[in-house]
């Protein structure tokens, strides 16, 4: 998750009281909250009792006299980077007081009262399901109240997450960003004044291995299901005609679980797809639309006279990986400090071992870029688990003050729409590359002079190539 202070305000205080500079916080590019100097001081005292003084990053001191413009831009960098190094610990940045602090400032910030109110929740078919919450309550408990609504069992709830997304005008999704701990969805999709923004429920994970875990259940078969027939109507699994025969006929068989074991072998089976975008693969500025997983990024292309072609990137051969932003200065090519800045570009690049002895930097130009980021760390974390004999079947921690009370009226999941035929305009793709096997682990070195090691995703799922694998 991308935390940025791209910005500061002066702002008059309460009750005519003398005025301050506030700092807006962003996260993916979009704001999450304004807060204080001394609230980000009061954060990390409380962070230092915690975990004590040589967990933290450095801190920003207190000035005794007014700032001047250049202090009060430098005050925001070193704010920038304080924030930033909270989140990417891995103690720190998943801590209850981290979390909590910044729900609080996102809900004063948007000055929504504590309140109960209906929120609506799309399943990846479209249906609605409506669920009664707090506008205070977490992420966690708003999929903990969908859950519930659906009947689906709290052993099951870690599979699924909850997804902010924008609608499009033909009704498909684009996705913005997976909801988090430190969020509060109600806000964080009113807050956006947008009535083409929605919240999502979707598996969570990238290994159909898992998905016998969610067949088991009635309720988990039938949202796999729904959202398999999704993405096999928007084209995001690939089939060809004899493929999509089949499962038309299993669908109207109402042969659930066969026609998930049909879908388990096609390609892009529970893949995520973004928004075309540009790459610098296999050529500068190509055109690419770029999918996630199985443990790879996938890019479809088309090279000028030949028809459209597939590079698929195993997440196993990525060293490190890395978000950037840049903002474009304004006609004249100078802009103050927090003021005059145009629109955010961001990049995810990569370090791909595309040989035994030969590391390549991959980039991507996405508004989506943070998106990806975050399914590679996922998927990352998967295989960790997958590695160390674990699992990912868990237990959500319960509601604060009580247990949650279940509605007495379940909602079904409706059975999707018959799948209609097969997009002619879609092509087949040849792959450009299909090997590169997992062979050894090993951690990875220091992160190239390329960037610098706060910019850096480390992965520890990086494995080498054997001879065999060339």
């Amino acid at each position: 998750m991308h935390f940025s202070i791209p910005e500061t305000e002066s702002r008059s205080g309460d009750s005519g009281g003398s005025a301050y500079v506030a700092y807006n916080i962003h996260v993916n590019g979009v704001l999450h909250c304004r807060v204080r100097y001394s609230q980000l001081l009061g954060l990390h005292e409380q962070l230092r009792k915690e975990y004590g003084a040589n967990v933290l990053p450095a801190f920003p001191p207190k000035k005794l006299f007014s700032l001047t413009p250049a202090e009060v831009e430098q005050r925001r960098e070193q704010l920038e980077k304080y924030m930033q190094a909270v989140r990417q610990d891995p103690l720190l940045g998943s801590s209850e007081t981290f979390n909590s602090f910044l729900r609080r400032a996102q809900q004063e910030t948007q000055q929504v009262p504590t309140e109960e109110v209906s929120l609506e929740v799309l399943l990846s078919n479209g249906q609605k399901v409506l669920v009664n919450v707090l506008t205070s309550d977490q992420t966690e408990d708003v999929l903990e109240a969908v859950a519930a609504k659906l009947d689906l069992p709290d052993d099951l709830i870690g599979y699924f997450s909850l997804f902010l997304v924008r609608e499009r005008e033909d009704g498909t999704f684009s996705f913005v960003r997976k909801l988090q701990e430190f969020e509060l969805p109600y806000v964080s999709v009113t807050s956006l004044r947008s009535q083409e923004y929605k919240i999502v429920l979707r598996k969570s994970y990238w290994d159909s291995a898992y998905d016998d875990d969610v067949m088991e259940n009635r309720v988990g078969l039938n949202l796999l299901y729904a959202q398999t027939v999704s993405d096999i109507e928007r084209g995001w699994i690939l089939v060809t005609k004899e493929q999509h025969r089949q499962l038309k006929s299993l669908q109207e068989k109402v042969s659930k679980k066969e026609f998930l074991r049909l879908a388990q072998t096609l390609r892009h089976y529970g893949y995520l797809r973004f928004d075309a975008c540009v790459a610098d693969f296999p050529e500068k500025d190509c055109p690419v639309v770029v999918s996630a997983g199985n443990s790879e990024l996938s890019l479809q292309l088309r090279l000028p006279g030949q028809q459209l072609r597939e590079g698929s990137f195993r997440v196993t051969r990525m060293r490190c990986w890395r978000v950037t932003s840049s903002v474009p200065l304004p006609s004249g090519g100078t802009s103050s400090p927090g003021r005059g800045r145009g629109e955010v570009r961001l990049e995810l690049a990569f370090e791909y071992l595309m040989s035994k002895d030969r590391l390549q930097w991959v980039t991507i130009t996405s508004p989506q870029a943070i998106m990806m980021s975050i399914c590679l760390q996922s998927m990352v974390d998967e295989l960790m688990v997958k590695k160390s004999g674990g699992s990912i079947r868990k237990m959500l921690r319960r509601r604060v003050g009580g247990t949650l009370i279940r509605s007495d009226s379940q909602q079904a999941v409706k059975s999707p729409p018959l799948l209609e035929s097969p997009d002619a305009s879609r092509e087949s793709m040849v792959k450009l590359s299909s090997k590169l096997s997992a062979v050894s682990l090993r951690g990875i070195g220091s992160p190239s002079t390329d960037a610098s090691a706060s910019d850096v995703h480390g992965n520890f799922a990086f494995e080498g190539i054997g001879d065999e694998d060339l």
